[in-house]
C-alpha cells in the first residue's frame, strides 16, 4: 500500500470512528476530534468541564468503538495508590505453600478513565504519573509493563474546589492535550432530550481494534514535516516564555511551555494533516493544535490572575504575534 492509499485509509478510519461516536455523543465535534488526535498520538488527554456534559460518556463510547479494554477509576480523597496499581496478595500454590501473587489494579486497561482526577491526593496522583510517562508501574520493587495501547483520559471539574487537590505541574505537562468541554448549544440540547427520553437507538459498534490503532499511530509518525513548519512550532513555544518571549507572555506568563509542548504541536499537526487527507503538515495544522497543546503548559503570573486573563486568550495573541516565516511580520 503506497503513501496515498495509507493516508486515505487513515482518514476513512477516523470518519468511521466519528460516525459511531456520533451515535452516543451529540455535538462536541471539536472535543471528539481533539480526543482522537490525543489517542492517535499515543498520548493522554485531560478533559475539563462542568458535570453532566458527557465527558465520561465520550470516553466510554470511544473505548467501545475501538474495541479496547475500558477501565474506570473514580478518584476520591481516600483513594490509595494500591487501589489503582494493584497489590500483592497471599495465595496457596499447588503444594499448599503460601506465596505472594500480584493482583492487577484497574490501571491495567487500554483506555483508563481517571474520573475527577483532581480529587485524589498527591500520593495517588504520583502513582499515576509513572504509568503515564513510563507505560509501566512498580509495586514492591517489581516493574509491570502496561499493555499497549494505553491511554489515560482524565476528567476534572473546574467549578468545584472543595475536596480537590491541584494537579502537579509535572503531571499536567504529561497530558498531550487539555480539552475544554463546553455546554451544549440549544439544538444539541434538544437532540439530547429526544435521544434520552425517547426510544433507545443502536449502541456504538466496534470500528477498529488495538492493532489498527497502533498501525495508525506508526503511520502518523512517518508524516514528513518541513523544516520551516517545525521552526514555526518551536518559535510558538519559545514565544510563551516570559524571558525573550512575546510581549504578552512577558506581561502575563510566569513559566512558559516545555519542550513537550513543541512535541505535541508537531505530532498533533501530523495527525490533523492525515485526518484531512494530506501527507504533509501545514502551518494551519500547527495553529489548530496550539490551544489544546499549550493551554495547560502555561503558568500565569499574579497579574494575569488578577485581570482574569485565560490561557487561550494568550495563545491567540501569541499566534497573532509570531510570524510563520522568520523575520516576517505576523
Amino acid at each position: 500500500m503506497n503513501v496515498e492509499e495509507q493516508a486515505r485509509k487513515f482518514r476513512e478510519n477516523v470518519e468511521a470512528l466519528r460516525r459511531e461516536i456520533g451515535k452516543a455523543i451529540v455535538g462536541h465535534h471539536e472535543v471528539v476530534q481533539q480526543t482522537l488526535v490525543a489517542i492517535l498520538s499515543g498520548g493522554h488527554a485531560l478533559l475539563e468541564g462542568v458535570p453532566g456534559i458527557g465527558k465520561t460518556l465520550l470516553v466510554r463510547t470511544i473505548a467501545q468503538c475501538l474495541s479496547l479494554r475500558f477501565s474506570r477509576i473514580q478518584f476520591t480523597p481516600d483513594l490509595m495508590p494500591a487501589d489503582i496499581l494493584g497489590t500483592n496478595i497471599v495465595v496457596d500454590d499447588a503444594d499448599g505453600r503460601k506465596r505472594f501473587e500480584f493482583q492487577k489494579g484497574p490501571l491495567f486497561g487500554n483506555i483508563v478513565l481517571a474520573d475527577e482526577i483532581n480529587r485524589a491526593t498527591p500520593k495517588t496522583q504520583s502513582a499515576l504519573l509513572e504509568a503515564m510517562q513510563e507505560k509501566a508501574v512498580t509495586v514492591s520493587g517489581t516493574r509491570y509493563p502496561l499493555e499497549e495501547p494505553f491511554f489515560v483520559l482524565a476528567t476534572q471539574n473546574p467549578i468545584e474546589m472543595e475536596g480537590t487537590y491541584p494537579l502537579p505541574e509535572a503531571q499536567v505537562d504529561r497530558f498531550f492535550f487539555k480539552i475544554e468541554v463546553a455546554a451544549s448549544k440549544l439544538e444539541e440540547l434538544v437532540e439530547i432530550i429526544d435521544r434520552t427520553t425517547g426510544k433507545e437507538g443502536p449502541p456504538p459498534s466496534p470500528v477498529l481494534a488495538g492493532r489498527d490503532l497502533l498501525e495508525m499511530r506508526a503511520l502518523a509518525r512517518e508524516v514528513p514535516v518541513a523544516s520551516h513548519v517545525k521552526e514555526f512550532a518551536a518559535r510558538l513555544v519559545l514565544a510563551t516564555h516570559p524571558q525573550d518571549g512575546s510581549p504578552v507572555a512577558r506581561k502575563y506568563v510566569r513559566y512558559g511551555a516545555s519542550p513537550r509542548g513543541a512535541q505535541s504541536l508537531v505530532l498533533a499537526g501530523k495527525i490533523l494533516a492525515l485526518m484531512k487527507g494530506r501527507y504533509n503538515v501545514s502551518f494551519g495544522d500547527i495553529r489548530e493544535a496550539a490551544a489544546p497543546a499549550l493551554r495547560h503548559r502555561l503558568i500565569l503570573n499574579f497579574e494575569a490572575e488578577a485581570e482574569g486573563v485565560r490561557p487561550d486568550t494568550l495563545i491567540g495573541k501569541i499566534l497573532a504575534e509570531v510570524p510563520e516565516a522568520p523575520g516576517a511580520r505576523a
